[in-house]
């Protein structure tokens, strides 16, 4: 395939195209190439990422990661440096329809992140905007090494049957480079250049609103009485919109819809005017207010989901992959979750360890949870666009679902249980079965107590109830194929105790059984009882179809 996002911009006079080697490639430096780029670093794997901006987000954007996504960044040791720059609206719980702050709410929506999750996860939900979240992981993408060139154009790319040759550019320079790749991430955003040049296309609703933003200097004590609101969803004959803390203070920036096919456009909405509808969205005709910045350009919410997530050496991730509206805090985690259900089967795939073909378990899972995370924001959506929330209600599934409880329906992963049931579960009751997540249990070792959750960041985990020694001829498995698979038992006799009780009932094994547990934390197989036969055999086999090494 050969293909050109646009024409390249001149290069310097008398420059020579070099040529670089790279395992893989990450288009997109926002949080999920970011993102991606960490989760490759920690299991071994040298990436570059290009990004056409300068530098990282100056727009808060997105402002909530899901704990889900928490237990993420808690795997390669980020957790406690994403929870120090939380928001200063961290401790705000409020999401409400209003006609204007100062007048009655029309609904208040469940808030997940005030629940106590601590029977289901280690982590918590986490407010941080992401032009505050972007610096963190860029720092700790060059901490580990990862080779980030911002201000850099990708203007074609060519692919052949063993790799990716792409032409990139210095914005500032003009300068060209070529560098070759392995794979390909493209993580380059709703408007995604590389998903157009491979010609993937997408399905759902597309543009539901065209927006402004601009942030503004105000007191708004008065209107807000007493809320902490996250988010206010501002919809009257003046305004349609979204007001949002920033300082929890005086600083707040508002996102205004307008309609092109009204003849609306982004040029109508001089200081004046973004004057008036701040004092028609707050609810006080004479409110006094200072205009900090006017200038963002328009942006717009969209619902998409594009058609396949992975084609040939590109694999489509993030926004470039699905766009939904910001309600319900799923976009930014989606992505996030995207990338680090793709590092470790690249790591693998790149080492020989597994068939190319594990990379089609990418699509195979992460779509159809992209296909229902869309379809619950659209919900919340038409909320926020005036439908009554009863009228949607029957159709919700609750954030703790959808951010711990969906199973994949397909992928890398085997057994009795696999692609059965429905894509969500009740994340307090969890099934354990193959494609599920690995519920959290708290165990105690030699050291005290802590979550199952966190035996699994490198590597497979074999976990047994009970003594893990009638399983421990599955470690000689993961030798035979150069994997990391450590063997961990659970309960009476198990190297730790479970403090609980729980392990066998969340994990839905007998004692004796096991559970085979990917890197990413994801069931990949289930033995309900004590073994039979060959156990190193049995796991090989096992492994092997995983991998797609058969």
């Amino acid at each position: 395939m050969t293909a050109r996002t646009q024409p390249p911009a001149p290069t310097t006079q008398g420059s020579s195209m070099s040529q670089e080697n790279v395992p893989v490639l990450i288009v997109g430096g926002g949080l999920t190439g970011l993102s991606a780029a960490v989760f490759l670093a920690h299991h071994g794997v040298r990436a570059t990422l290009v990004e056409r901006h300068p530098g990282t987000s100056t727009h808060p954007k997105a402002r909530a990661i899901n704990p889900r996504t928490m237990e993420l960044y808690r795997a390669v040791g980020m957790e406690e440096r994403v929870t120090a720059g939380r928001s200063p609206i961290s401790g705000n719980t409020d999401l409400v329809h209003v006609e204007t702050l100062a007048g009655a709410e029309r609904v208040r929506m469940p808030n997940a992140s005030v629940e106590d999750i601590s029977r289901i996860s280690p982590a918590r939900w986490t407010l941080i905007d992401q032009n505050q979240l972007e610096p963190i992981l860029r720092a700790r993408a060059e901490e580990v090494g990862v080779d980030l060139r911002f201000h850099t154009r990708l203007d074609a790319v060519t692919e052949t049957a063993d790799g990716v040759t792409a032409t990139l550019t210095d914005v500032g320079t003009g300068e060209s480079t070529e560098l070759r790749a392995a794979y390909v991430i493209a993580a380059d955003g709703s408007r995604s250049p590389v998903r157009d040049l491979l010609s993937i296309g997408s399905h759902g609703r597309g543009t539901l609103t065209n927006l402004v933003s601009f942030f503004f200097d105000a007191d708004l004590e008065e209107p807000l009485r007493g809320r902490k609101i996250i988010a206010a969803y501002v919809n009257n004959p003046e305004v349609r919109g979204t007001i949002i803390p920033l300082d929890n203070d005086r600083k707040w920036v508002i996102n205004v819809s307008f309609f092109p096919d009204k003849g609306q456009s982004a040029e109508d909405f001089t200081p004046e005017r973004c004057v008036e509808l701040v004092r028609a969205a707050v609810g006080v005709p004479d409110l006094e207010l200072t205009l900090d910045s006017v200038d963002m350009p328009a942006w717009d919410i969209s619902a998409r989901v594009a058609d396949t997530f992975a084609r040939g050496r590109f694999l489509v991730a993030g926004d470039a992959a699905h766009v939904m509206p910001p309600t319900g805090a799923f976009g930014a985690s989606t992505g996030i979750q995207d990338a680090y259900n793709l590092a470790w089967k690249l790591a693998l795939v790149l080492a020989d360890k597994a068939g190319p073909e594990l990379l089609a378990s990418y699509d195979a899972e992460r779509r159809p949870v992209a296909e229902e995370t869309v379809r619950q924001a659209m919900l919340r959506f038409a909320v926020r666009e005036g439908k009554q929330f009863q009228d949607v209600a029957k159709d919700l599934v609750d954030e703790m679902t959808m951010t711990f409880g969906y199973v994949y329906p397909a992928g890398a992963f085997t057994g009795e249980g696999a692609g059965a049931g429905n894509i969500t579960e009740e994340p307090d009751k969890p099934s354990g079965r193959p494609g599920a997540r690995a519920p959290h249990v708290v165990i105690e070792g030699a050291h005290g107590p802590f979550s199952a959750v966190d035996l699994f960041p490198v590597g497979f985990t074999l976990l047994t109830a009970g003594a893990s020694a009638p399983w421990a001829a599955a470690a000689d498995a993961g030798r035979e194929l150069g994997l990391v698979l450590q063997v961990r038992g659970v309960g009476a006799g198990g190297d730790y105790a479970d403090t609980e009780g729980t392990f066998t009932e969340r994990y839905g094994v007998a004692d004796g059984g096991a559970v085979l547990v990917r890197p990413d934390g994801v069931v990949a197989w289930r033995a309900g009882s004590a073994p039979e036969g060959d156990v190193a055999a049995t796991v090989t086999g096992v492994l092997r179809r995983i991998l797609a090494l058969d």
